[in-house]
C-alpha cells in the first residue's frame, strides 16, 4: 500500500475529530439546537483498511475514547489547522478557554494539546470517565506499555497534565510510512544496542562462574512459570538483577552480549556519559527514559562502569553531596521496580554502594583467567586465518603472561597488522611478544622472556 493511503485513514480520523471537539464544545457551551451526545457522532470504519493504523486500532481493540486520545495527539503532527477551533477566546475574561488546555511554542504557531485538552473532550460532559482518561498513563495500559502516548513533564509546580500529549515519533513514523525505525542513540535514547559475533561456546570462563551466569539464564527462561505457575510471584518480583565485577577484558560485556544473543533478547548498554548530569533532576529524567522505554520490551538493560552512576553514597554535608545521594536513591528505586534483567558492570565491587548490593540476584565475580583458561583463549583467538608460528609454545605464554580475554583479543589485533603487512597469516614469535609487551605496558607491568 502507497504511503498516500496510509495518511488516508488517519485523515478519515482527523475528519472525525474535529467532528467530535465541534460537538463537545458546543455542548458544553450549552449552543441552542446541540441535543446529540459526541459519542453519537459515527466514527470512521476502519474494517476493511489495511493500513498501520487502522490495523493497530482494530489488534488493540481501542475503543471511542482511546481513539480519540490516539488521533488528539496525532494531529499536530498531520494536520494542525484541524485544533484551530481551540484558539477561541472566552468573551467574559477576553482570553482563551483555562479548560481547553493545550500550549503554543515559539516552534510552533498552531495549537499543542495537552492532558489537560484530552480531559476537556471526554470529560466535559461527563465527569464520571475521568478515571478512563486517567488509566490511559498507567503503566499497565496498552499506550504506555508501547510506549505509544506520553505527557511531557511540566515544572514541579505546574498541574502534571498541564504537559504536551506526544506521540512517539517511532510510532508516527509507522502509521504514516509502514517503517517503524529502530531507537537511534541519541540524548533521548541514551542507550546503543550491543551485539558480538561469538557464539556461547566461543566464551571462555571459569566453570564456577559460568555456573552463576547458568543461573540468571535459567531465571530469565523460565521467570514466566516460576512466578505465575509456581505462584512464586506473592514472594518475588519479577526484574533481575545482576553484578558483574572483576578487571577490565575477563568478559563481562561478552558475556552480557552473549546472553542476548542467546536468549533472543536486545543488549541495550546505557551511556552514562550522556545520562549522568550535574543539574538536579536531568539524571534522573534522562534514566527515567531508559527505564520508561525498556520497561514492556525483550531487553538486557547493561549498566557498564556503573560504579561511576551506582557509587557509594556520600554524607550530606553539601548540596552537590545531596544531589548525588538523591541520585542514587532514585537509582534504586527504578532498577528494583524494573520488571525486566538489568545487569551492572563494575572493575571493583568495593565501589558499589552496599545499598545496591543487598538489592542483586547474583555478584558475579570475573576473575583473570587461570594458565588454563588462558591457554584456550589463546587456541580460540588464534584458529582462523590469523595462526601462531610452530615455534610458539602456547603453554608457555599462558603460563607466564597473564593477560585477561579482551587484552589477548587486542594482541591478536597487533599480530595480525604485523603479519598483513609482511604478506603473510602465520605470526611469528617476535610478533606475539611486541603485541603482549604493548598490552601488559597499559597495566604497567614489564615482560619477561618465557
Amino acid at each position: 500500500m502507497e504511503t498516500s493511503e496510509y495518511n488516508l485513514s488517519i485523515h478519515q480520523e482527523i475528519d472525525w475529530l474535529q467532528n467530535v471537539i465541534n460537538q463537545v464544545i458546543s455542548s458544553y457551551l450549552q449552543h441552542e439546537g446541540v441535543e446529540a451526545h459526541w459519542t453519537e457522532l459515527p466514527m470512521p470504519d476502519i474494517e476493511a483498511i489495511d493500513s498501520p493504523f487502522a490495523n493497530t486500532i482494530k489488534e488493540w481493540n481501542l475503543n471511542n475514547l482511546e481513539r480519540l486520545a490516539l488521533i488528539l495527539a496525532i494531529a499536530p503532527h498531520i494536520r494542525p489547522e484541524a485544533l484551530d477551533i481551540f484558539f477561541g477566546q472566552n468573551k467574559i475574561y477576553n482570553r482563551g478557554f483555562t479548560e481547553f488546555g493545550g500550549v503554543i511554542d515559539k516552534g510552533h504557531s498552531g495549537f499543542l494539546p495537552t492532558g489537560q485538552t484530552l480531559f476537556f473532550l471526554i470529560t466535559a460532559v461527563n465527569p464520571e470517565w475521568q478515571i478512563e482518561v486517567l488509566s490511559y498513563f498507567n503503566n499497565d495500559h496498552i499506550f504506555q506499555k508501547e510506549q505509544l502516548l506520553s505527557l511531557e513533564s511540566t515544572e514541579s509546580y505546574l498541574p502534571k497534565f498541564n504537559g504536551v500529549l506526544s506521540i512517539n515519533h517511532r510510532w508516527l513514523h509507522y502509521f504514516m510510512t509502514g517503517e517503524k525505525p529502530k531507537l537511534e542513540h541519541s540524548i533521548t535514547f541514551p542507550a546503543q544496542k550491543i551485539t558480538t559475533n561469538l557464539e556461547w561456546d566461543d566464551m571462555v570462563l571459569n566453570p564456577a562462574i559460568m555456573d552463576q551466569v547458568t543461573e540468571l539464564k535459567t531465571w530469565i527462561l523460565h521467570k514466566d512459570t516460576l512466578l505465575d505457575d509456581w505462584g512464586l510471584s506473592k514472594h518475588l518480583k519479577p526484574g533481575y538483577r545482576a553484578l558483574f565485577y572483576g578487571p577490565p577484558g575477563t568478559g563481562k560485556t561478552l558475556t552480557v552480549s552473549l546472553l542476548g544473543k542467546n536468549l533472543e533478547m536486545d543488549v541495550y548498554r546505557v551511556d552514562l556519559s550522556m545520562i549522568v548530569s550535574k543539574y538536579i533532576g536531568e539524571t534522573e529524567k534522562n534514566l527515567s527514559r531508559i527505564f520508561d522505554t525498556a520497561a514492556h520490551q525483550n531487553w538486557i538493560l547493561f549498566f557498564d562502569e556503573a560504579d561511576a552512576l551506582f557509587g557509594k553514597r556520600t554524607q550530606a554535608n553539601s548540596s552537590n553531596d545531596r544531589h548525588a545521594n538523591q541520585q542514587t536513591a532514585y537509582l534504586l528505586q527504578r532498577i528494583e521496580d524494573f520488571p525486566g534483567t538489568v545487569i551492572l558492570a563494575s572493575n571493583l565491587k568495593a565501589n558499589m554502594d552496599q545499598a545496591f548490593s543487598r538489592r542483586f540476584q547474583a555478584m558475579i565475580n570475573f576473575k583473570m583467567p587461570t594458565k588454563e583458561e588462558r591457554l584456550k583463549l589463546w587456541g580460540k583467538a588464534f584458529s582462523g586465518t590469523c595462526t601462531l608460528s610452530p615455534e610458539i609454545d602456547l603453554n608457555s605464554i599462558a603460563e607466564h603472561y597473564e593477560l585477561a580475554g579482551g587484552a589477548i583479543i587486542n594482541v591478536l589485533r597487533y599480530c595480525a597488522l604485523a603479519a598483513i603487512q609482511r604478506g603473510d597469516t602465520v605470526v611469528n614469535k617476535q610478533e606475539l611478544l611486541v603485541g603482549i609487551r604493548k598490552e601488559l605496558k597499559k597495566e604497567n607491568k614489564t615482560i619477561t622472556q618465557p
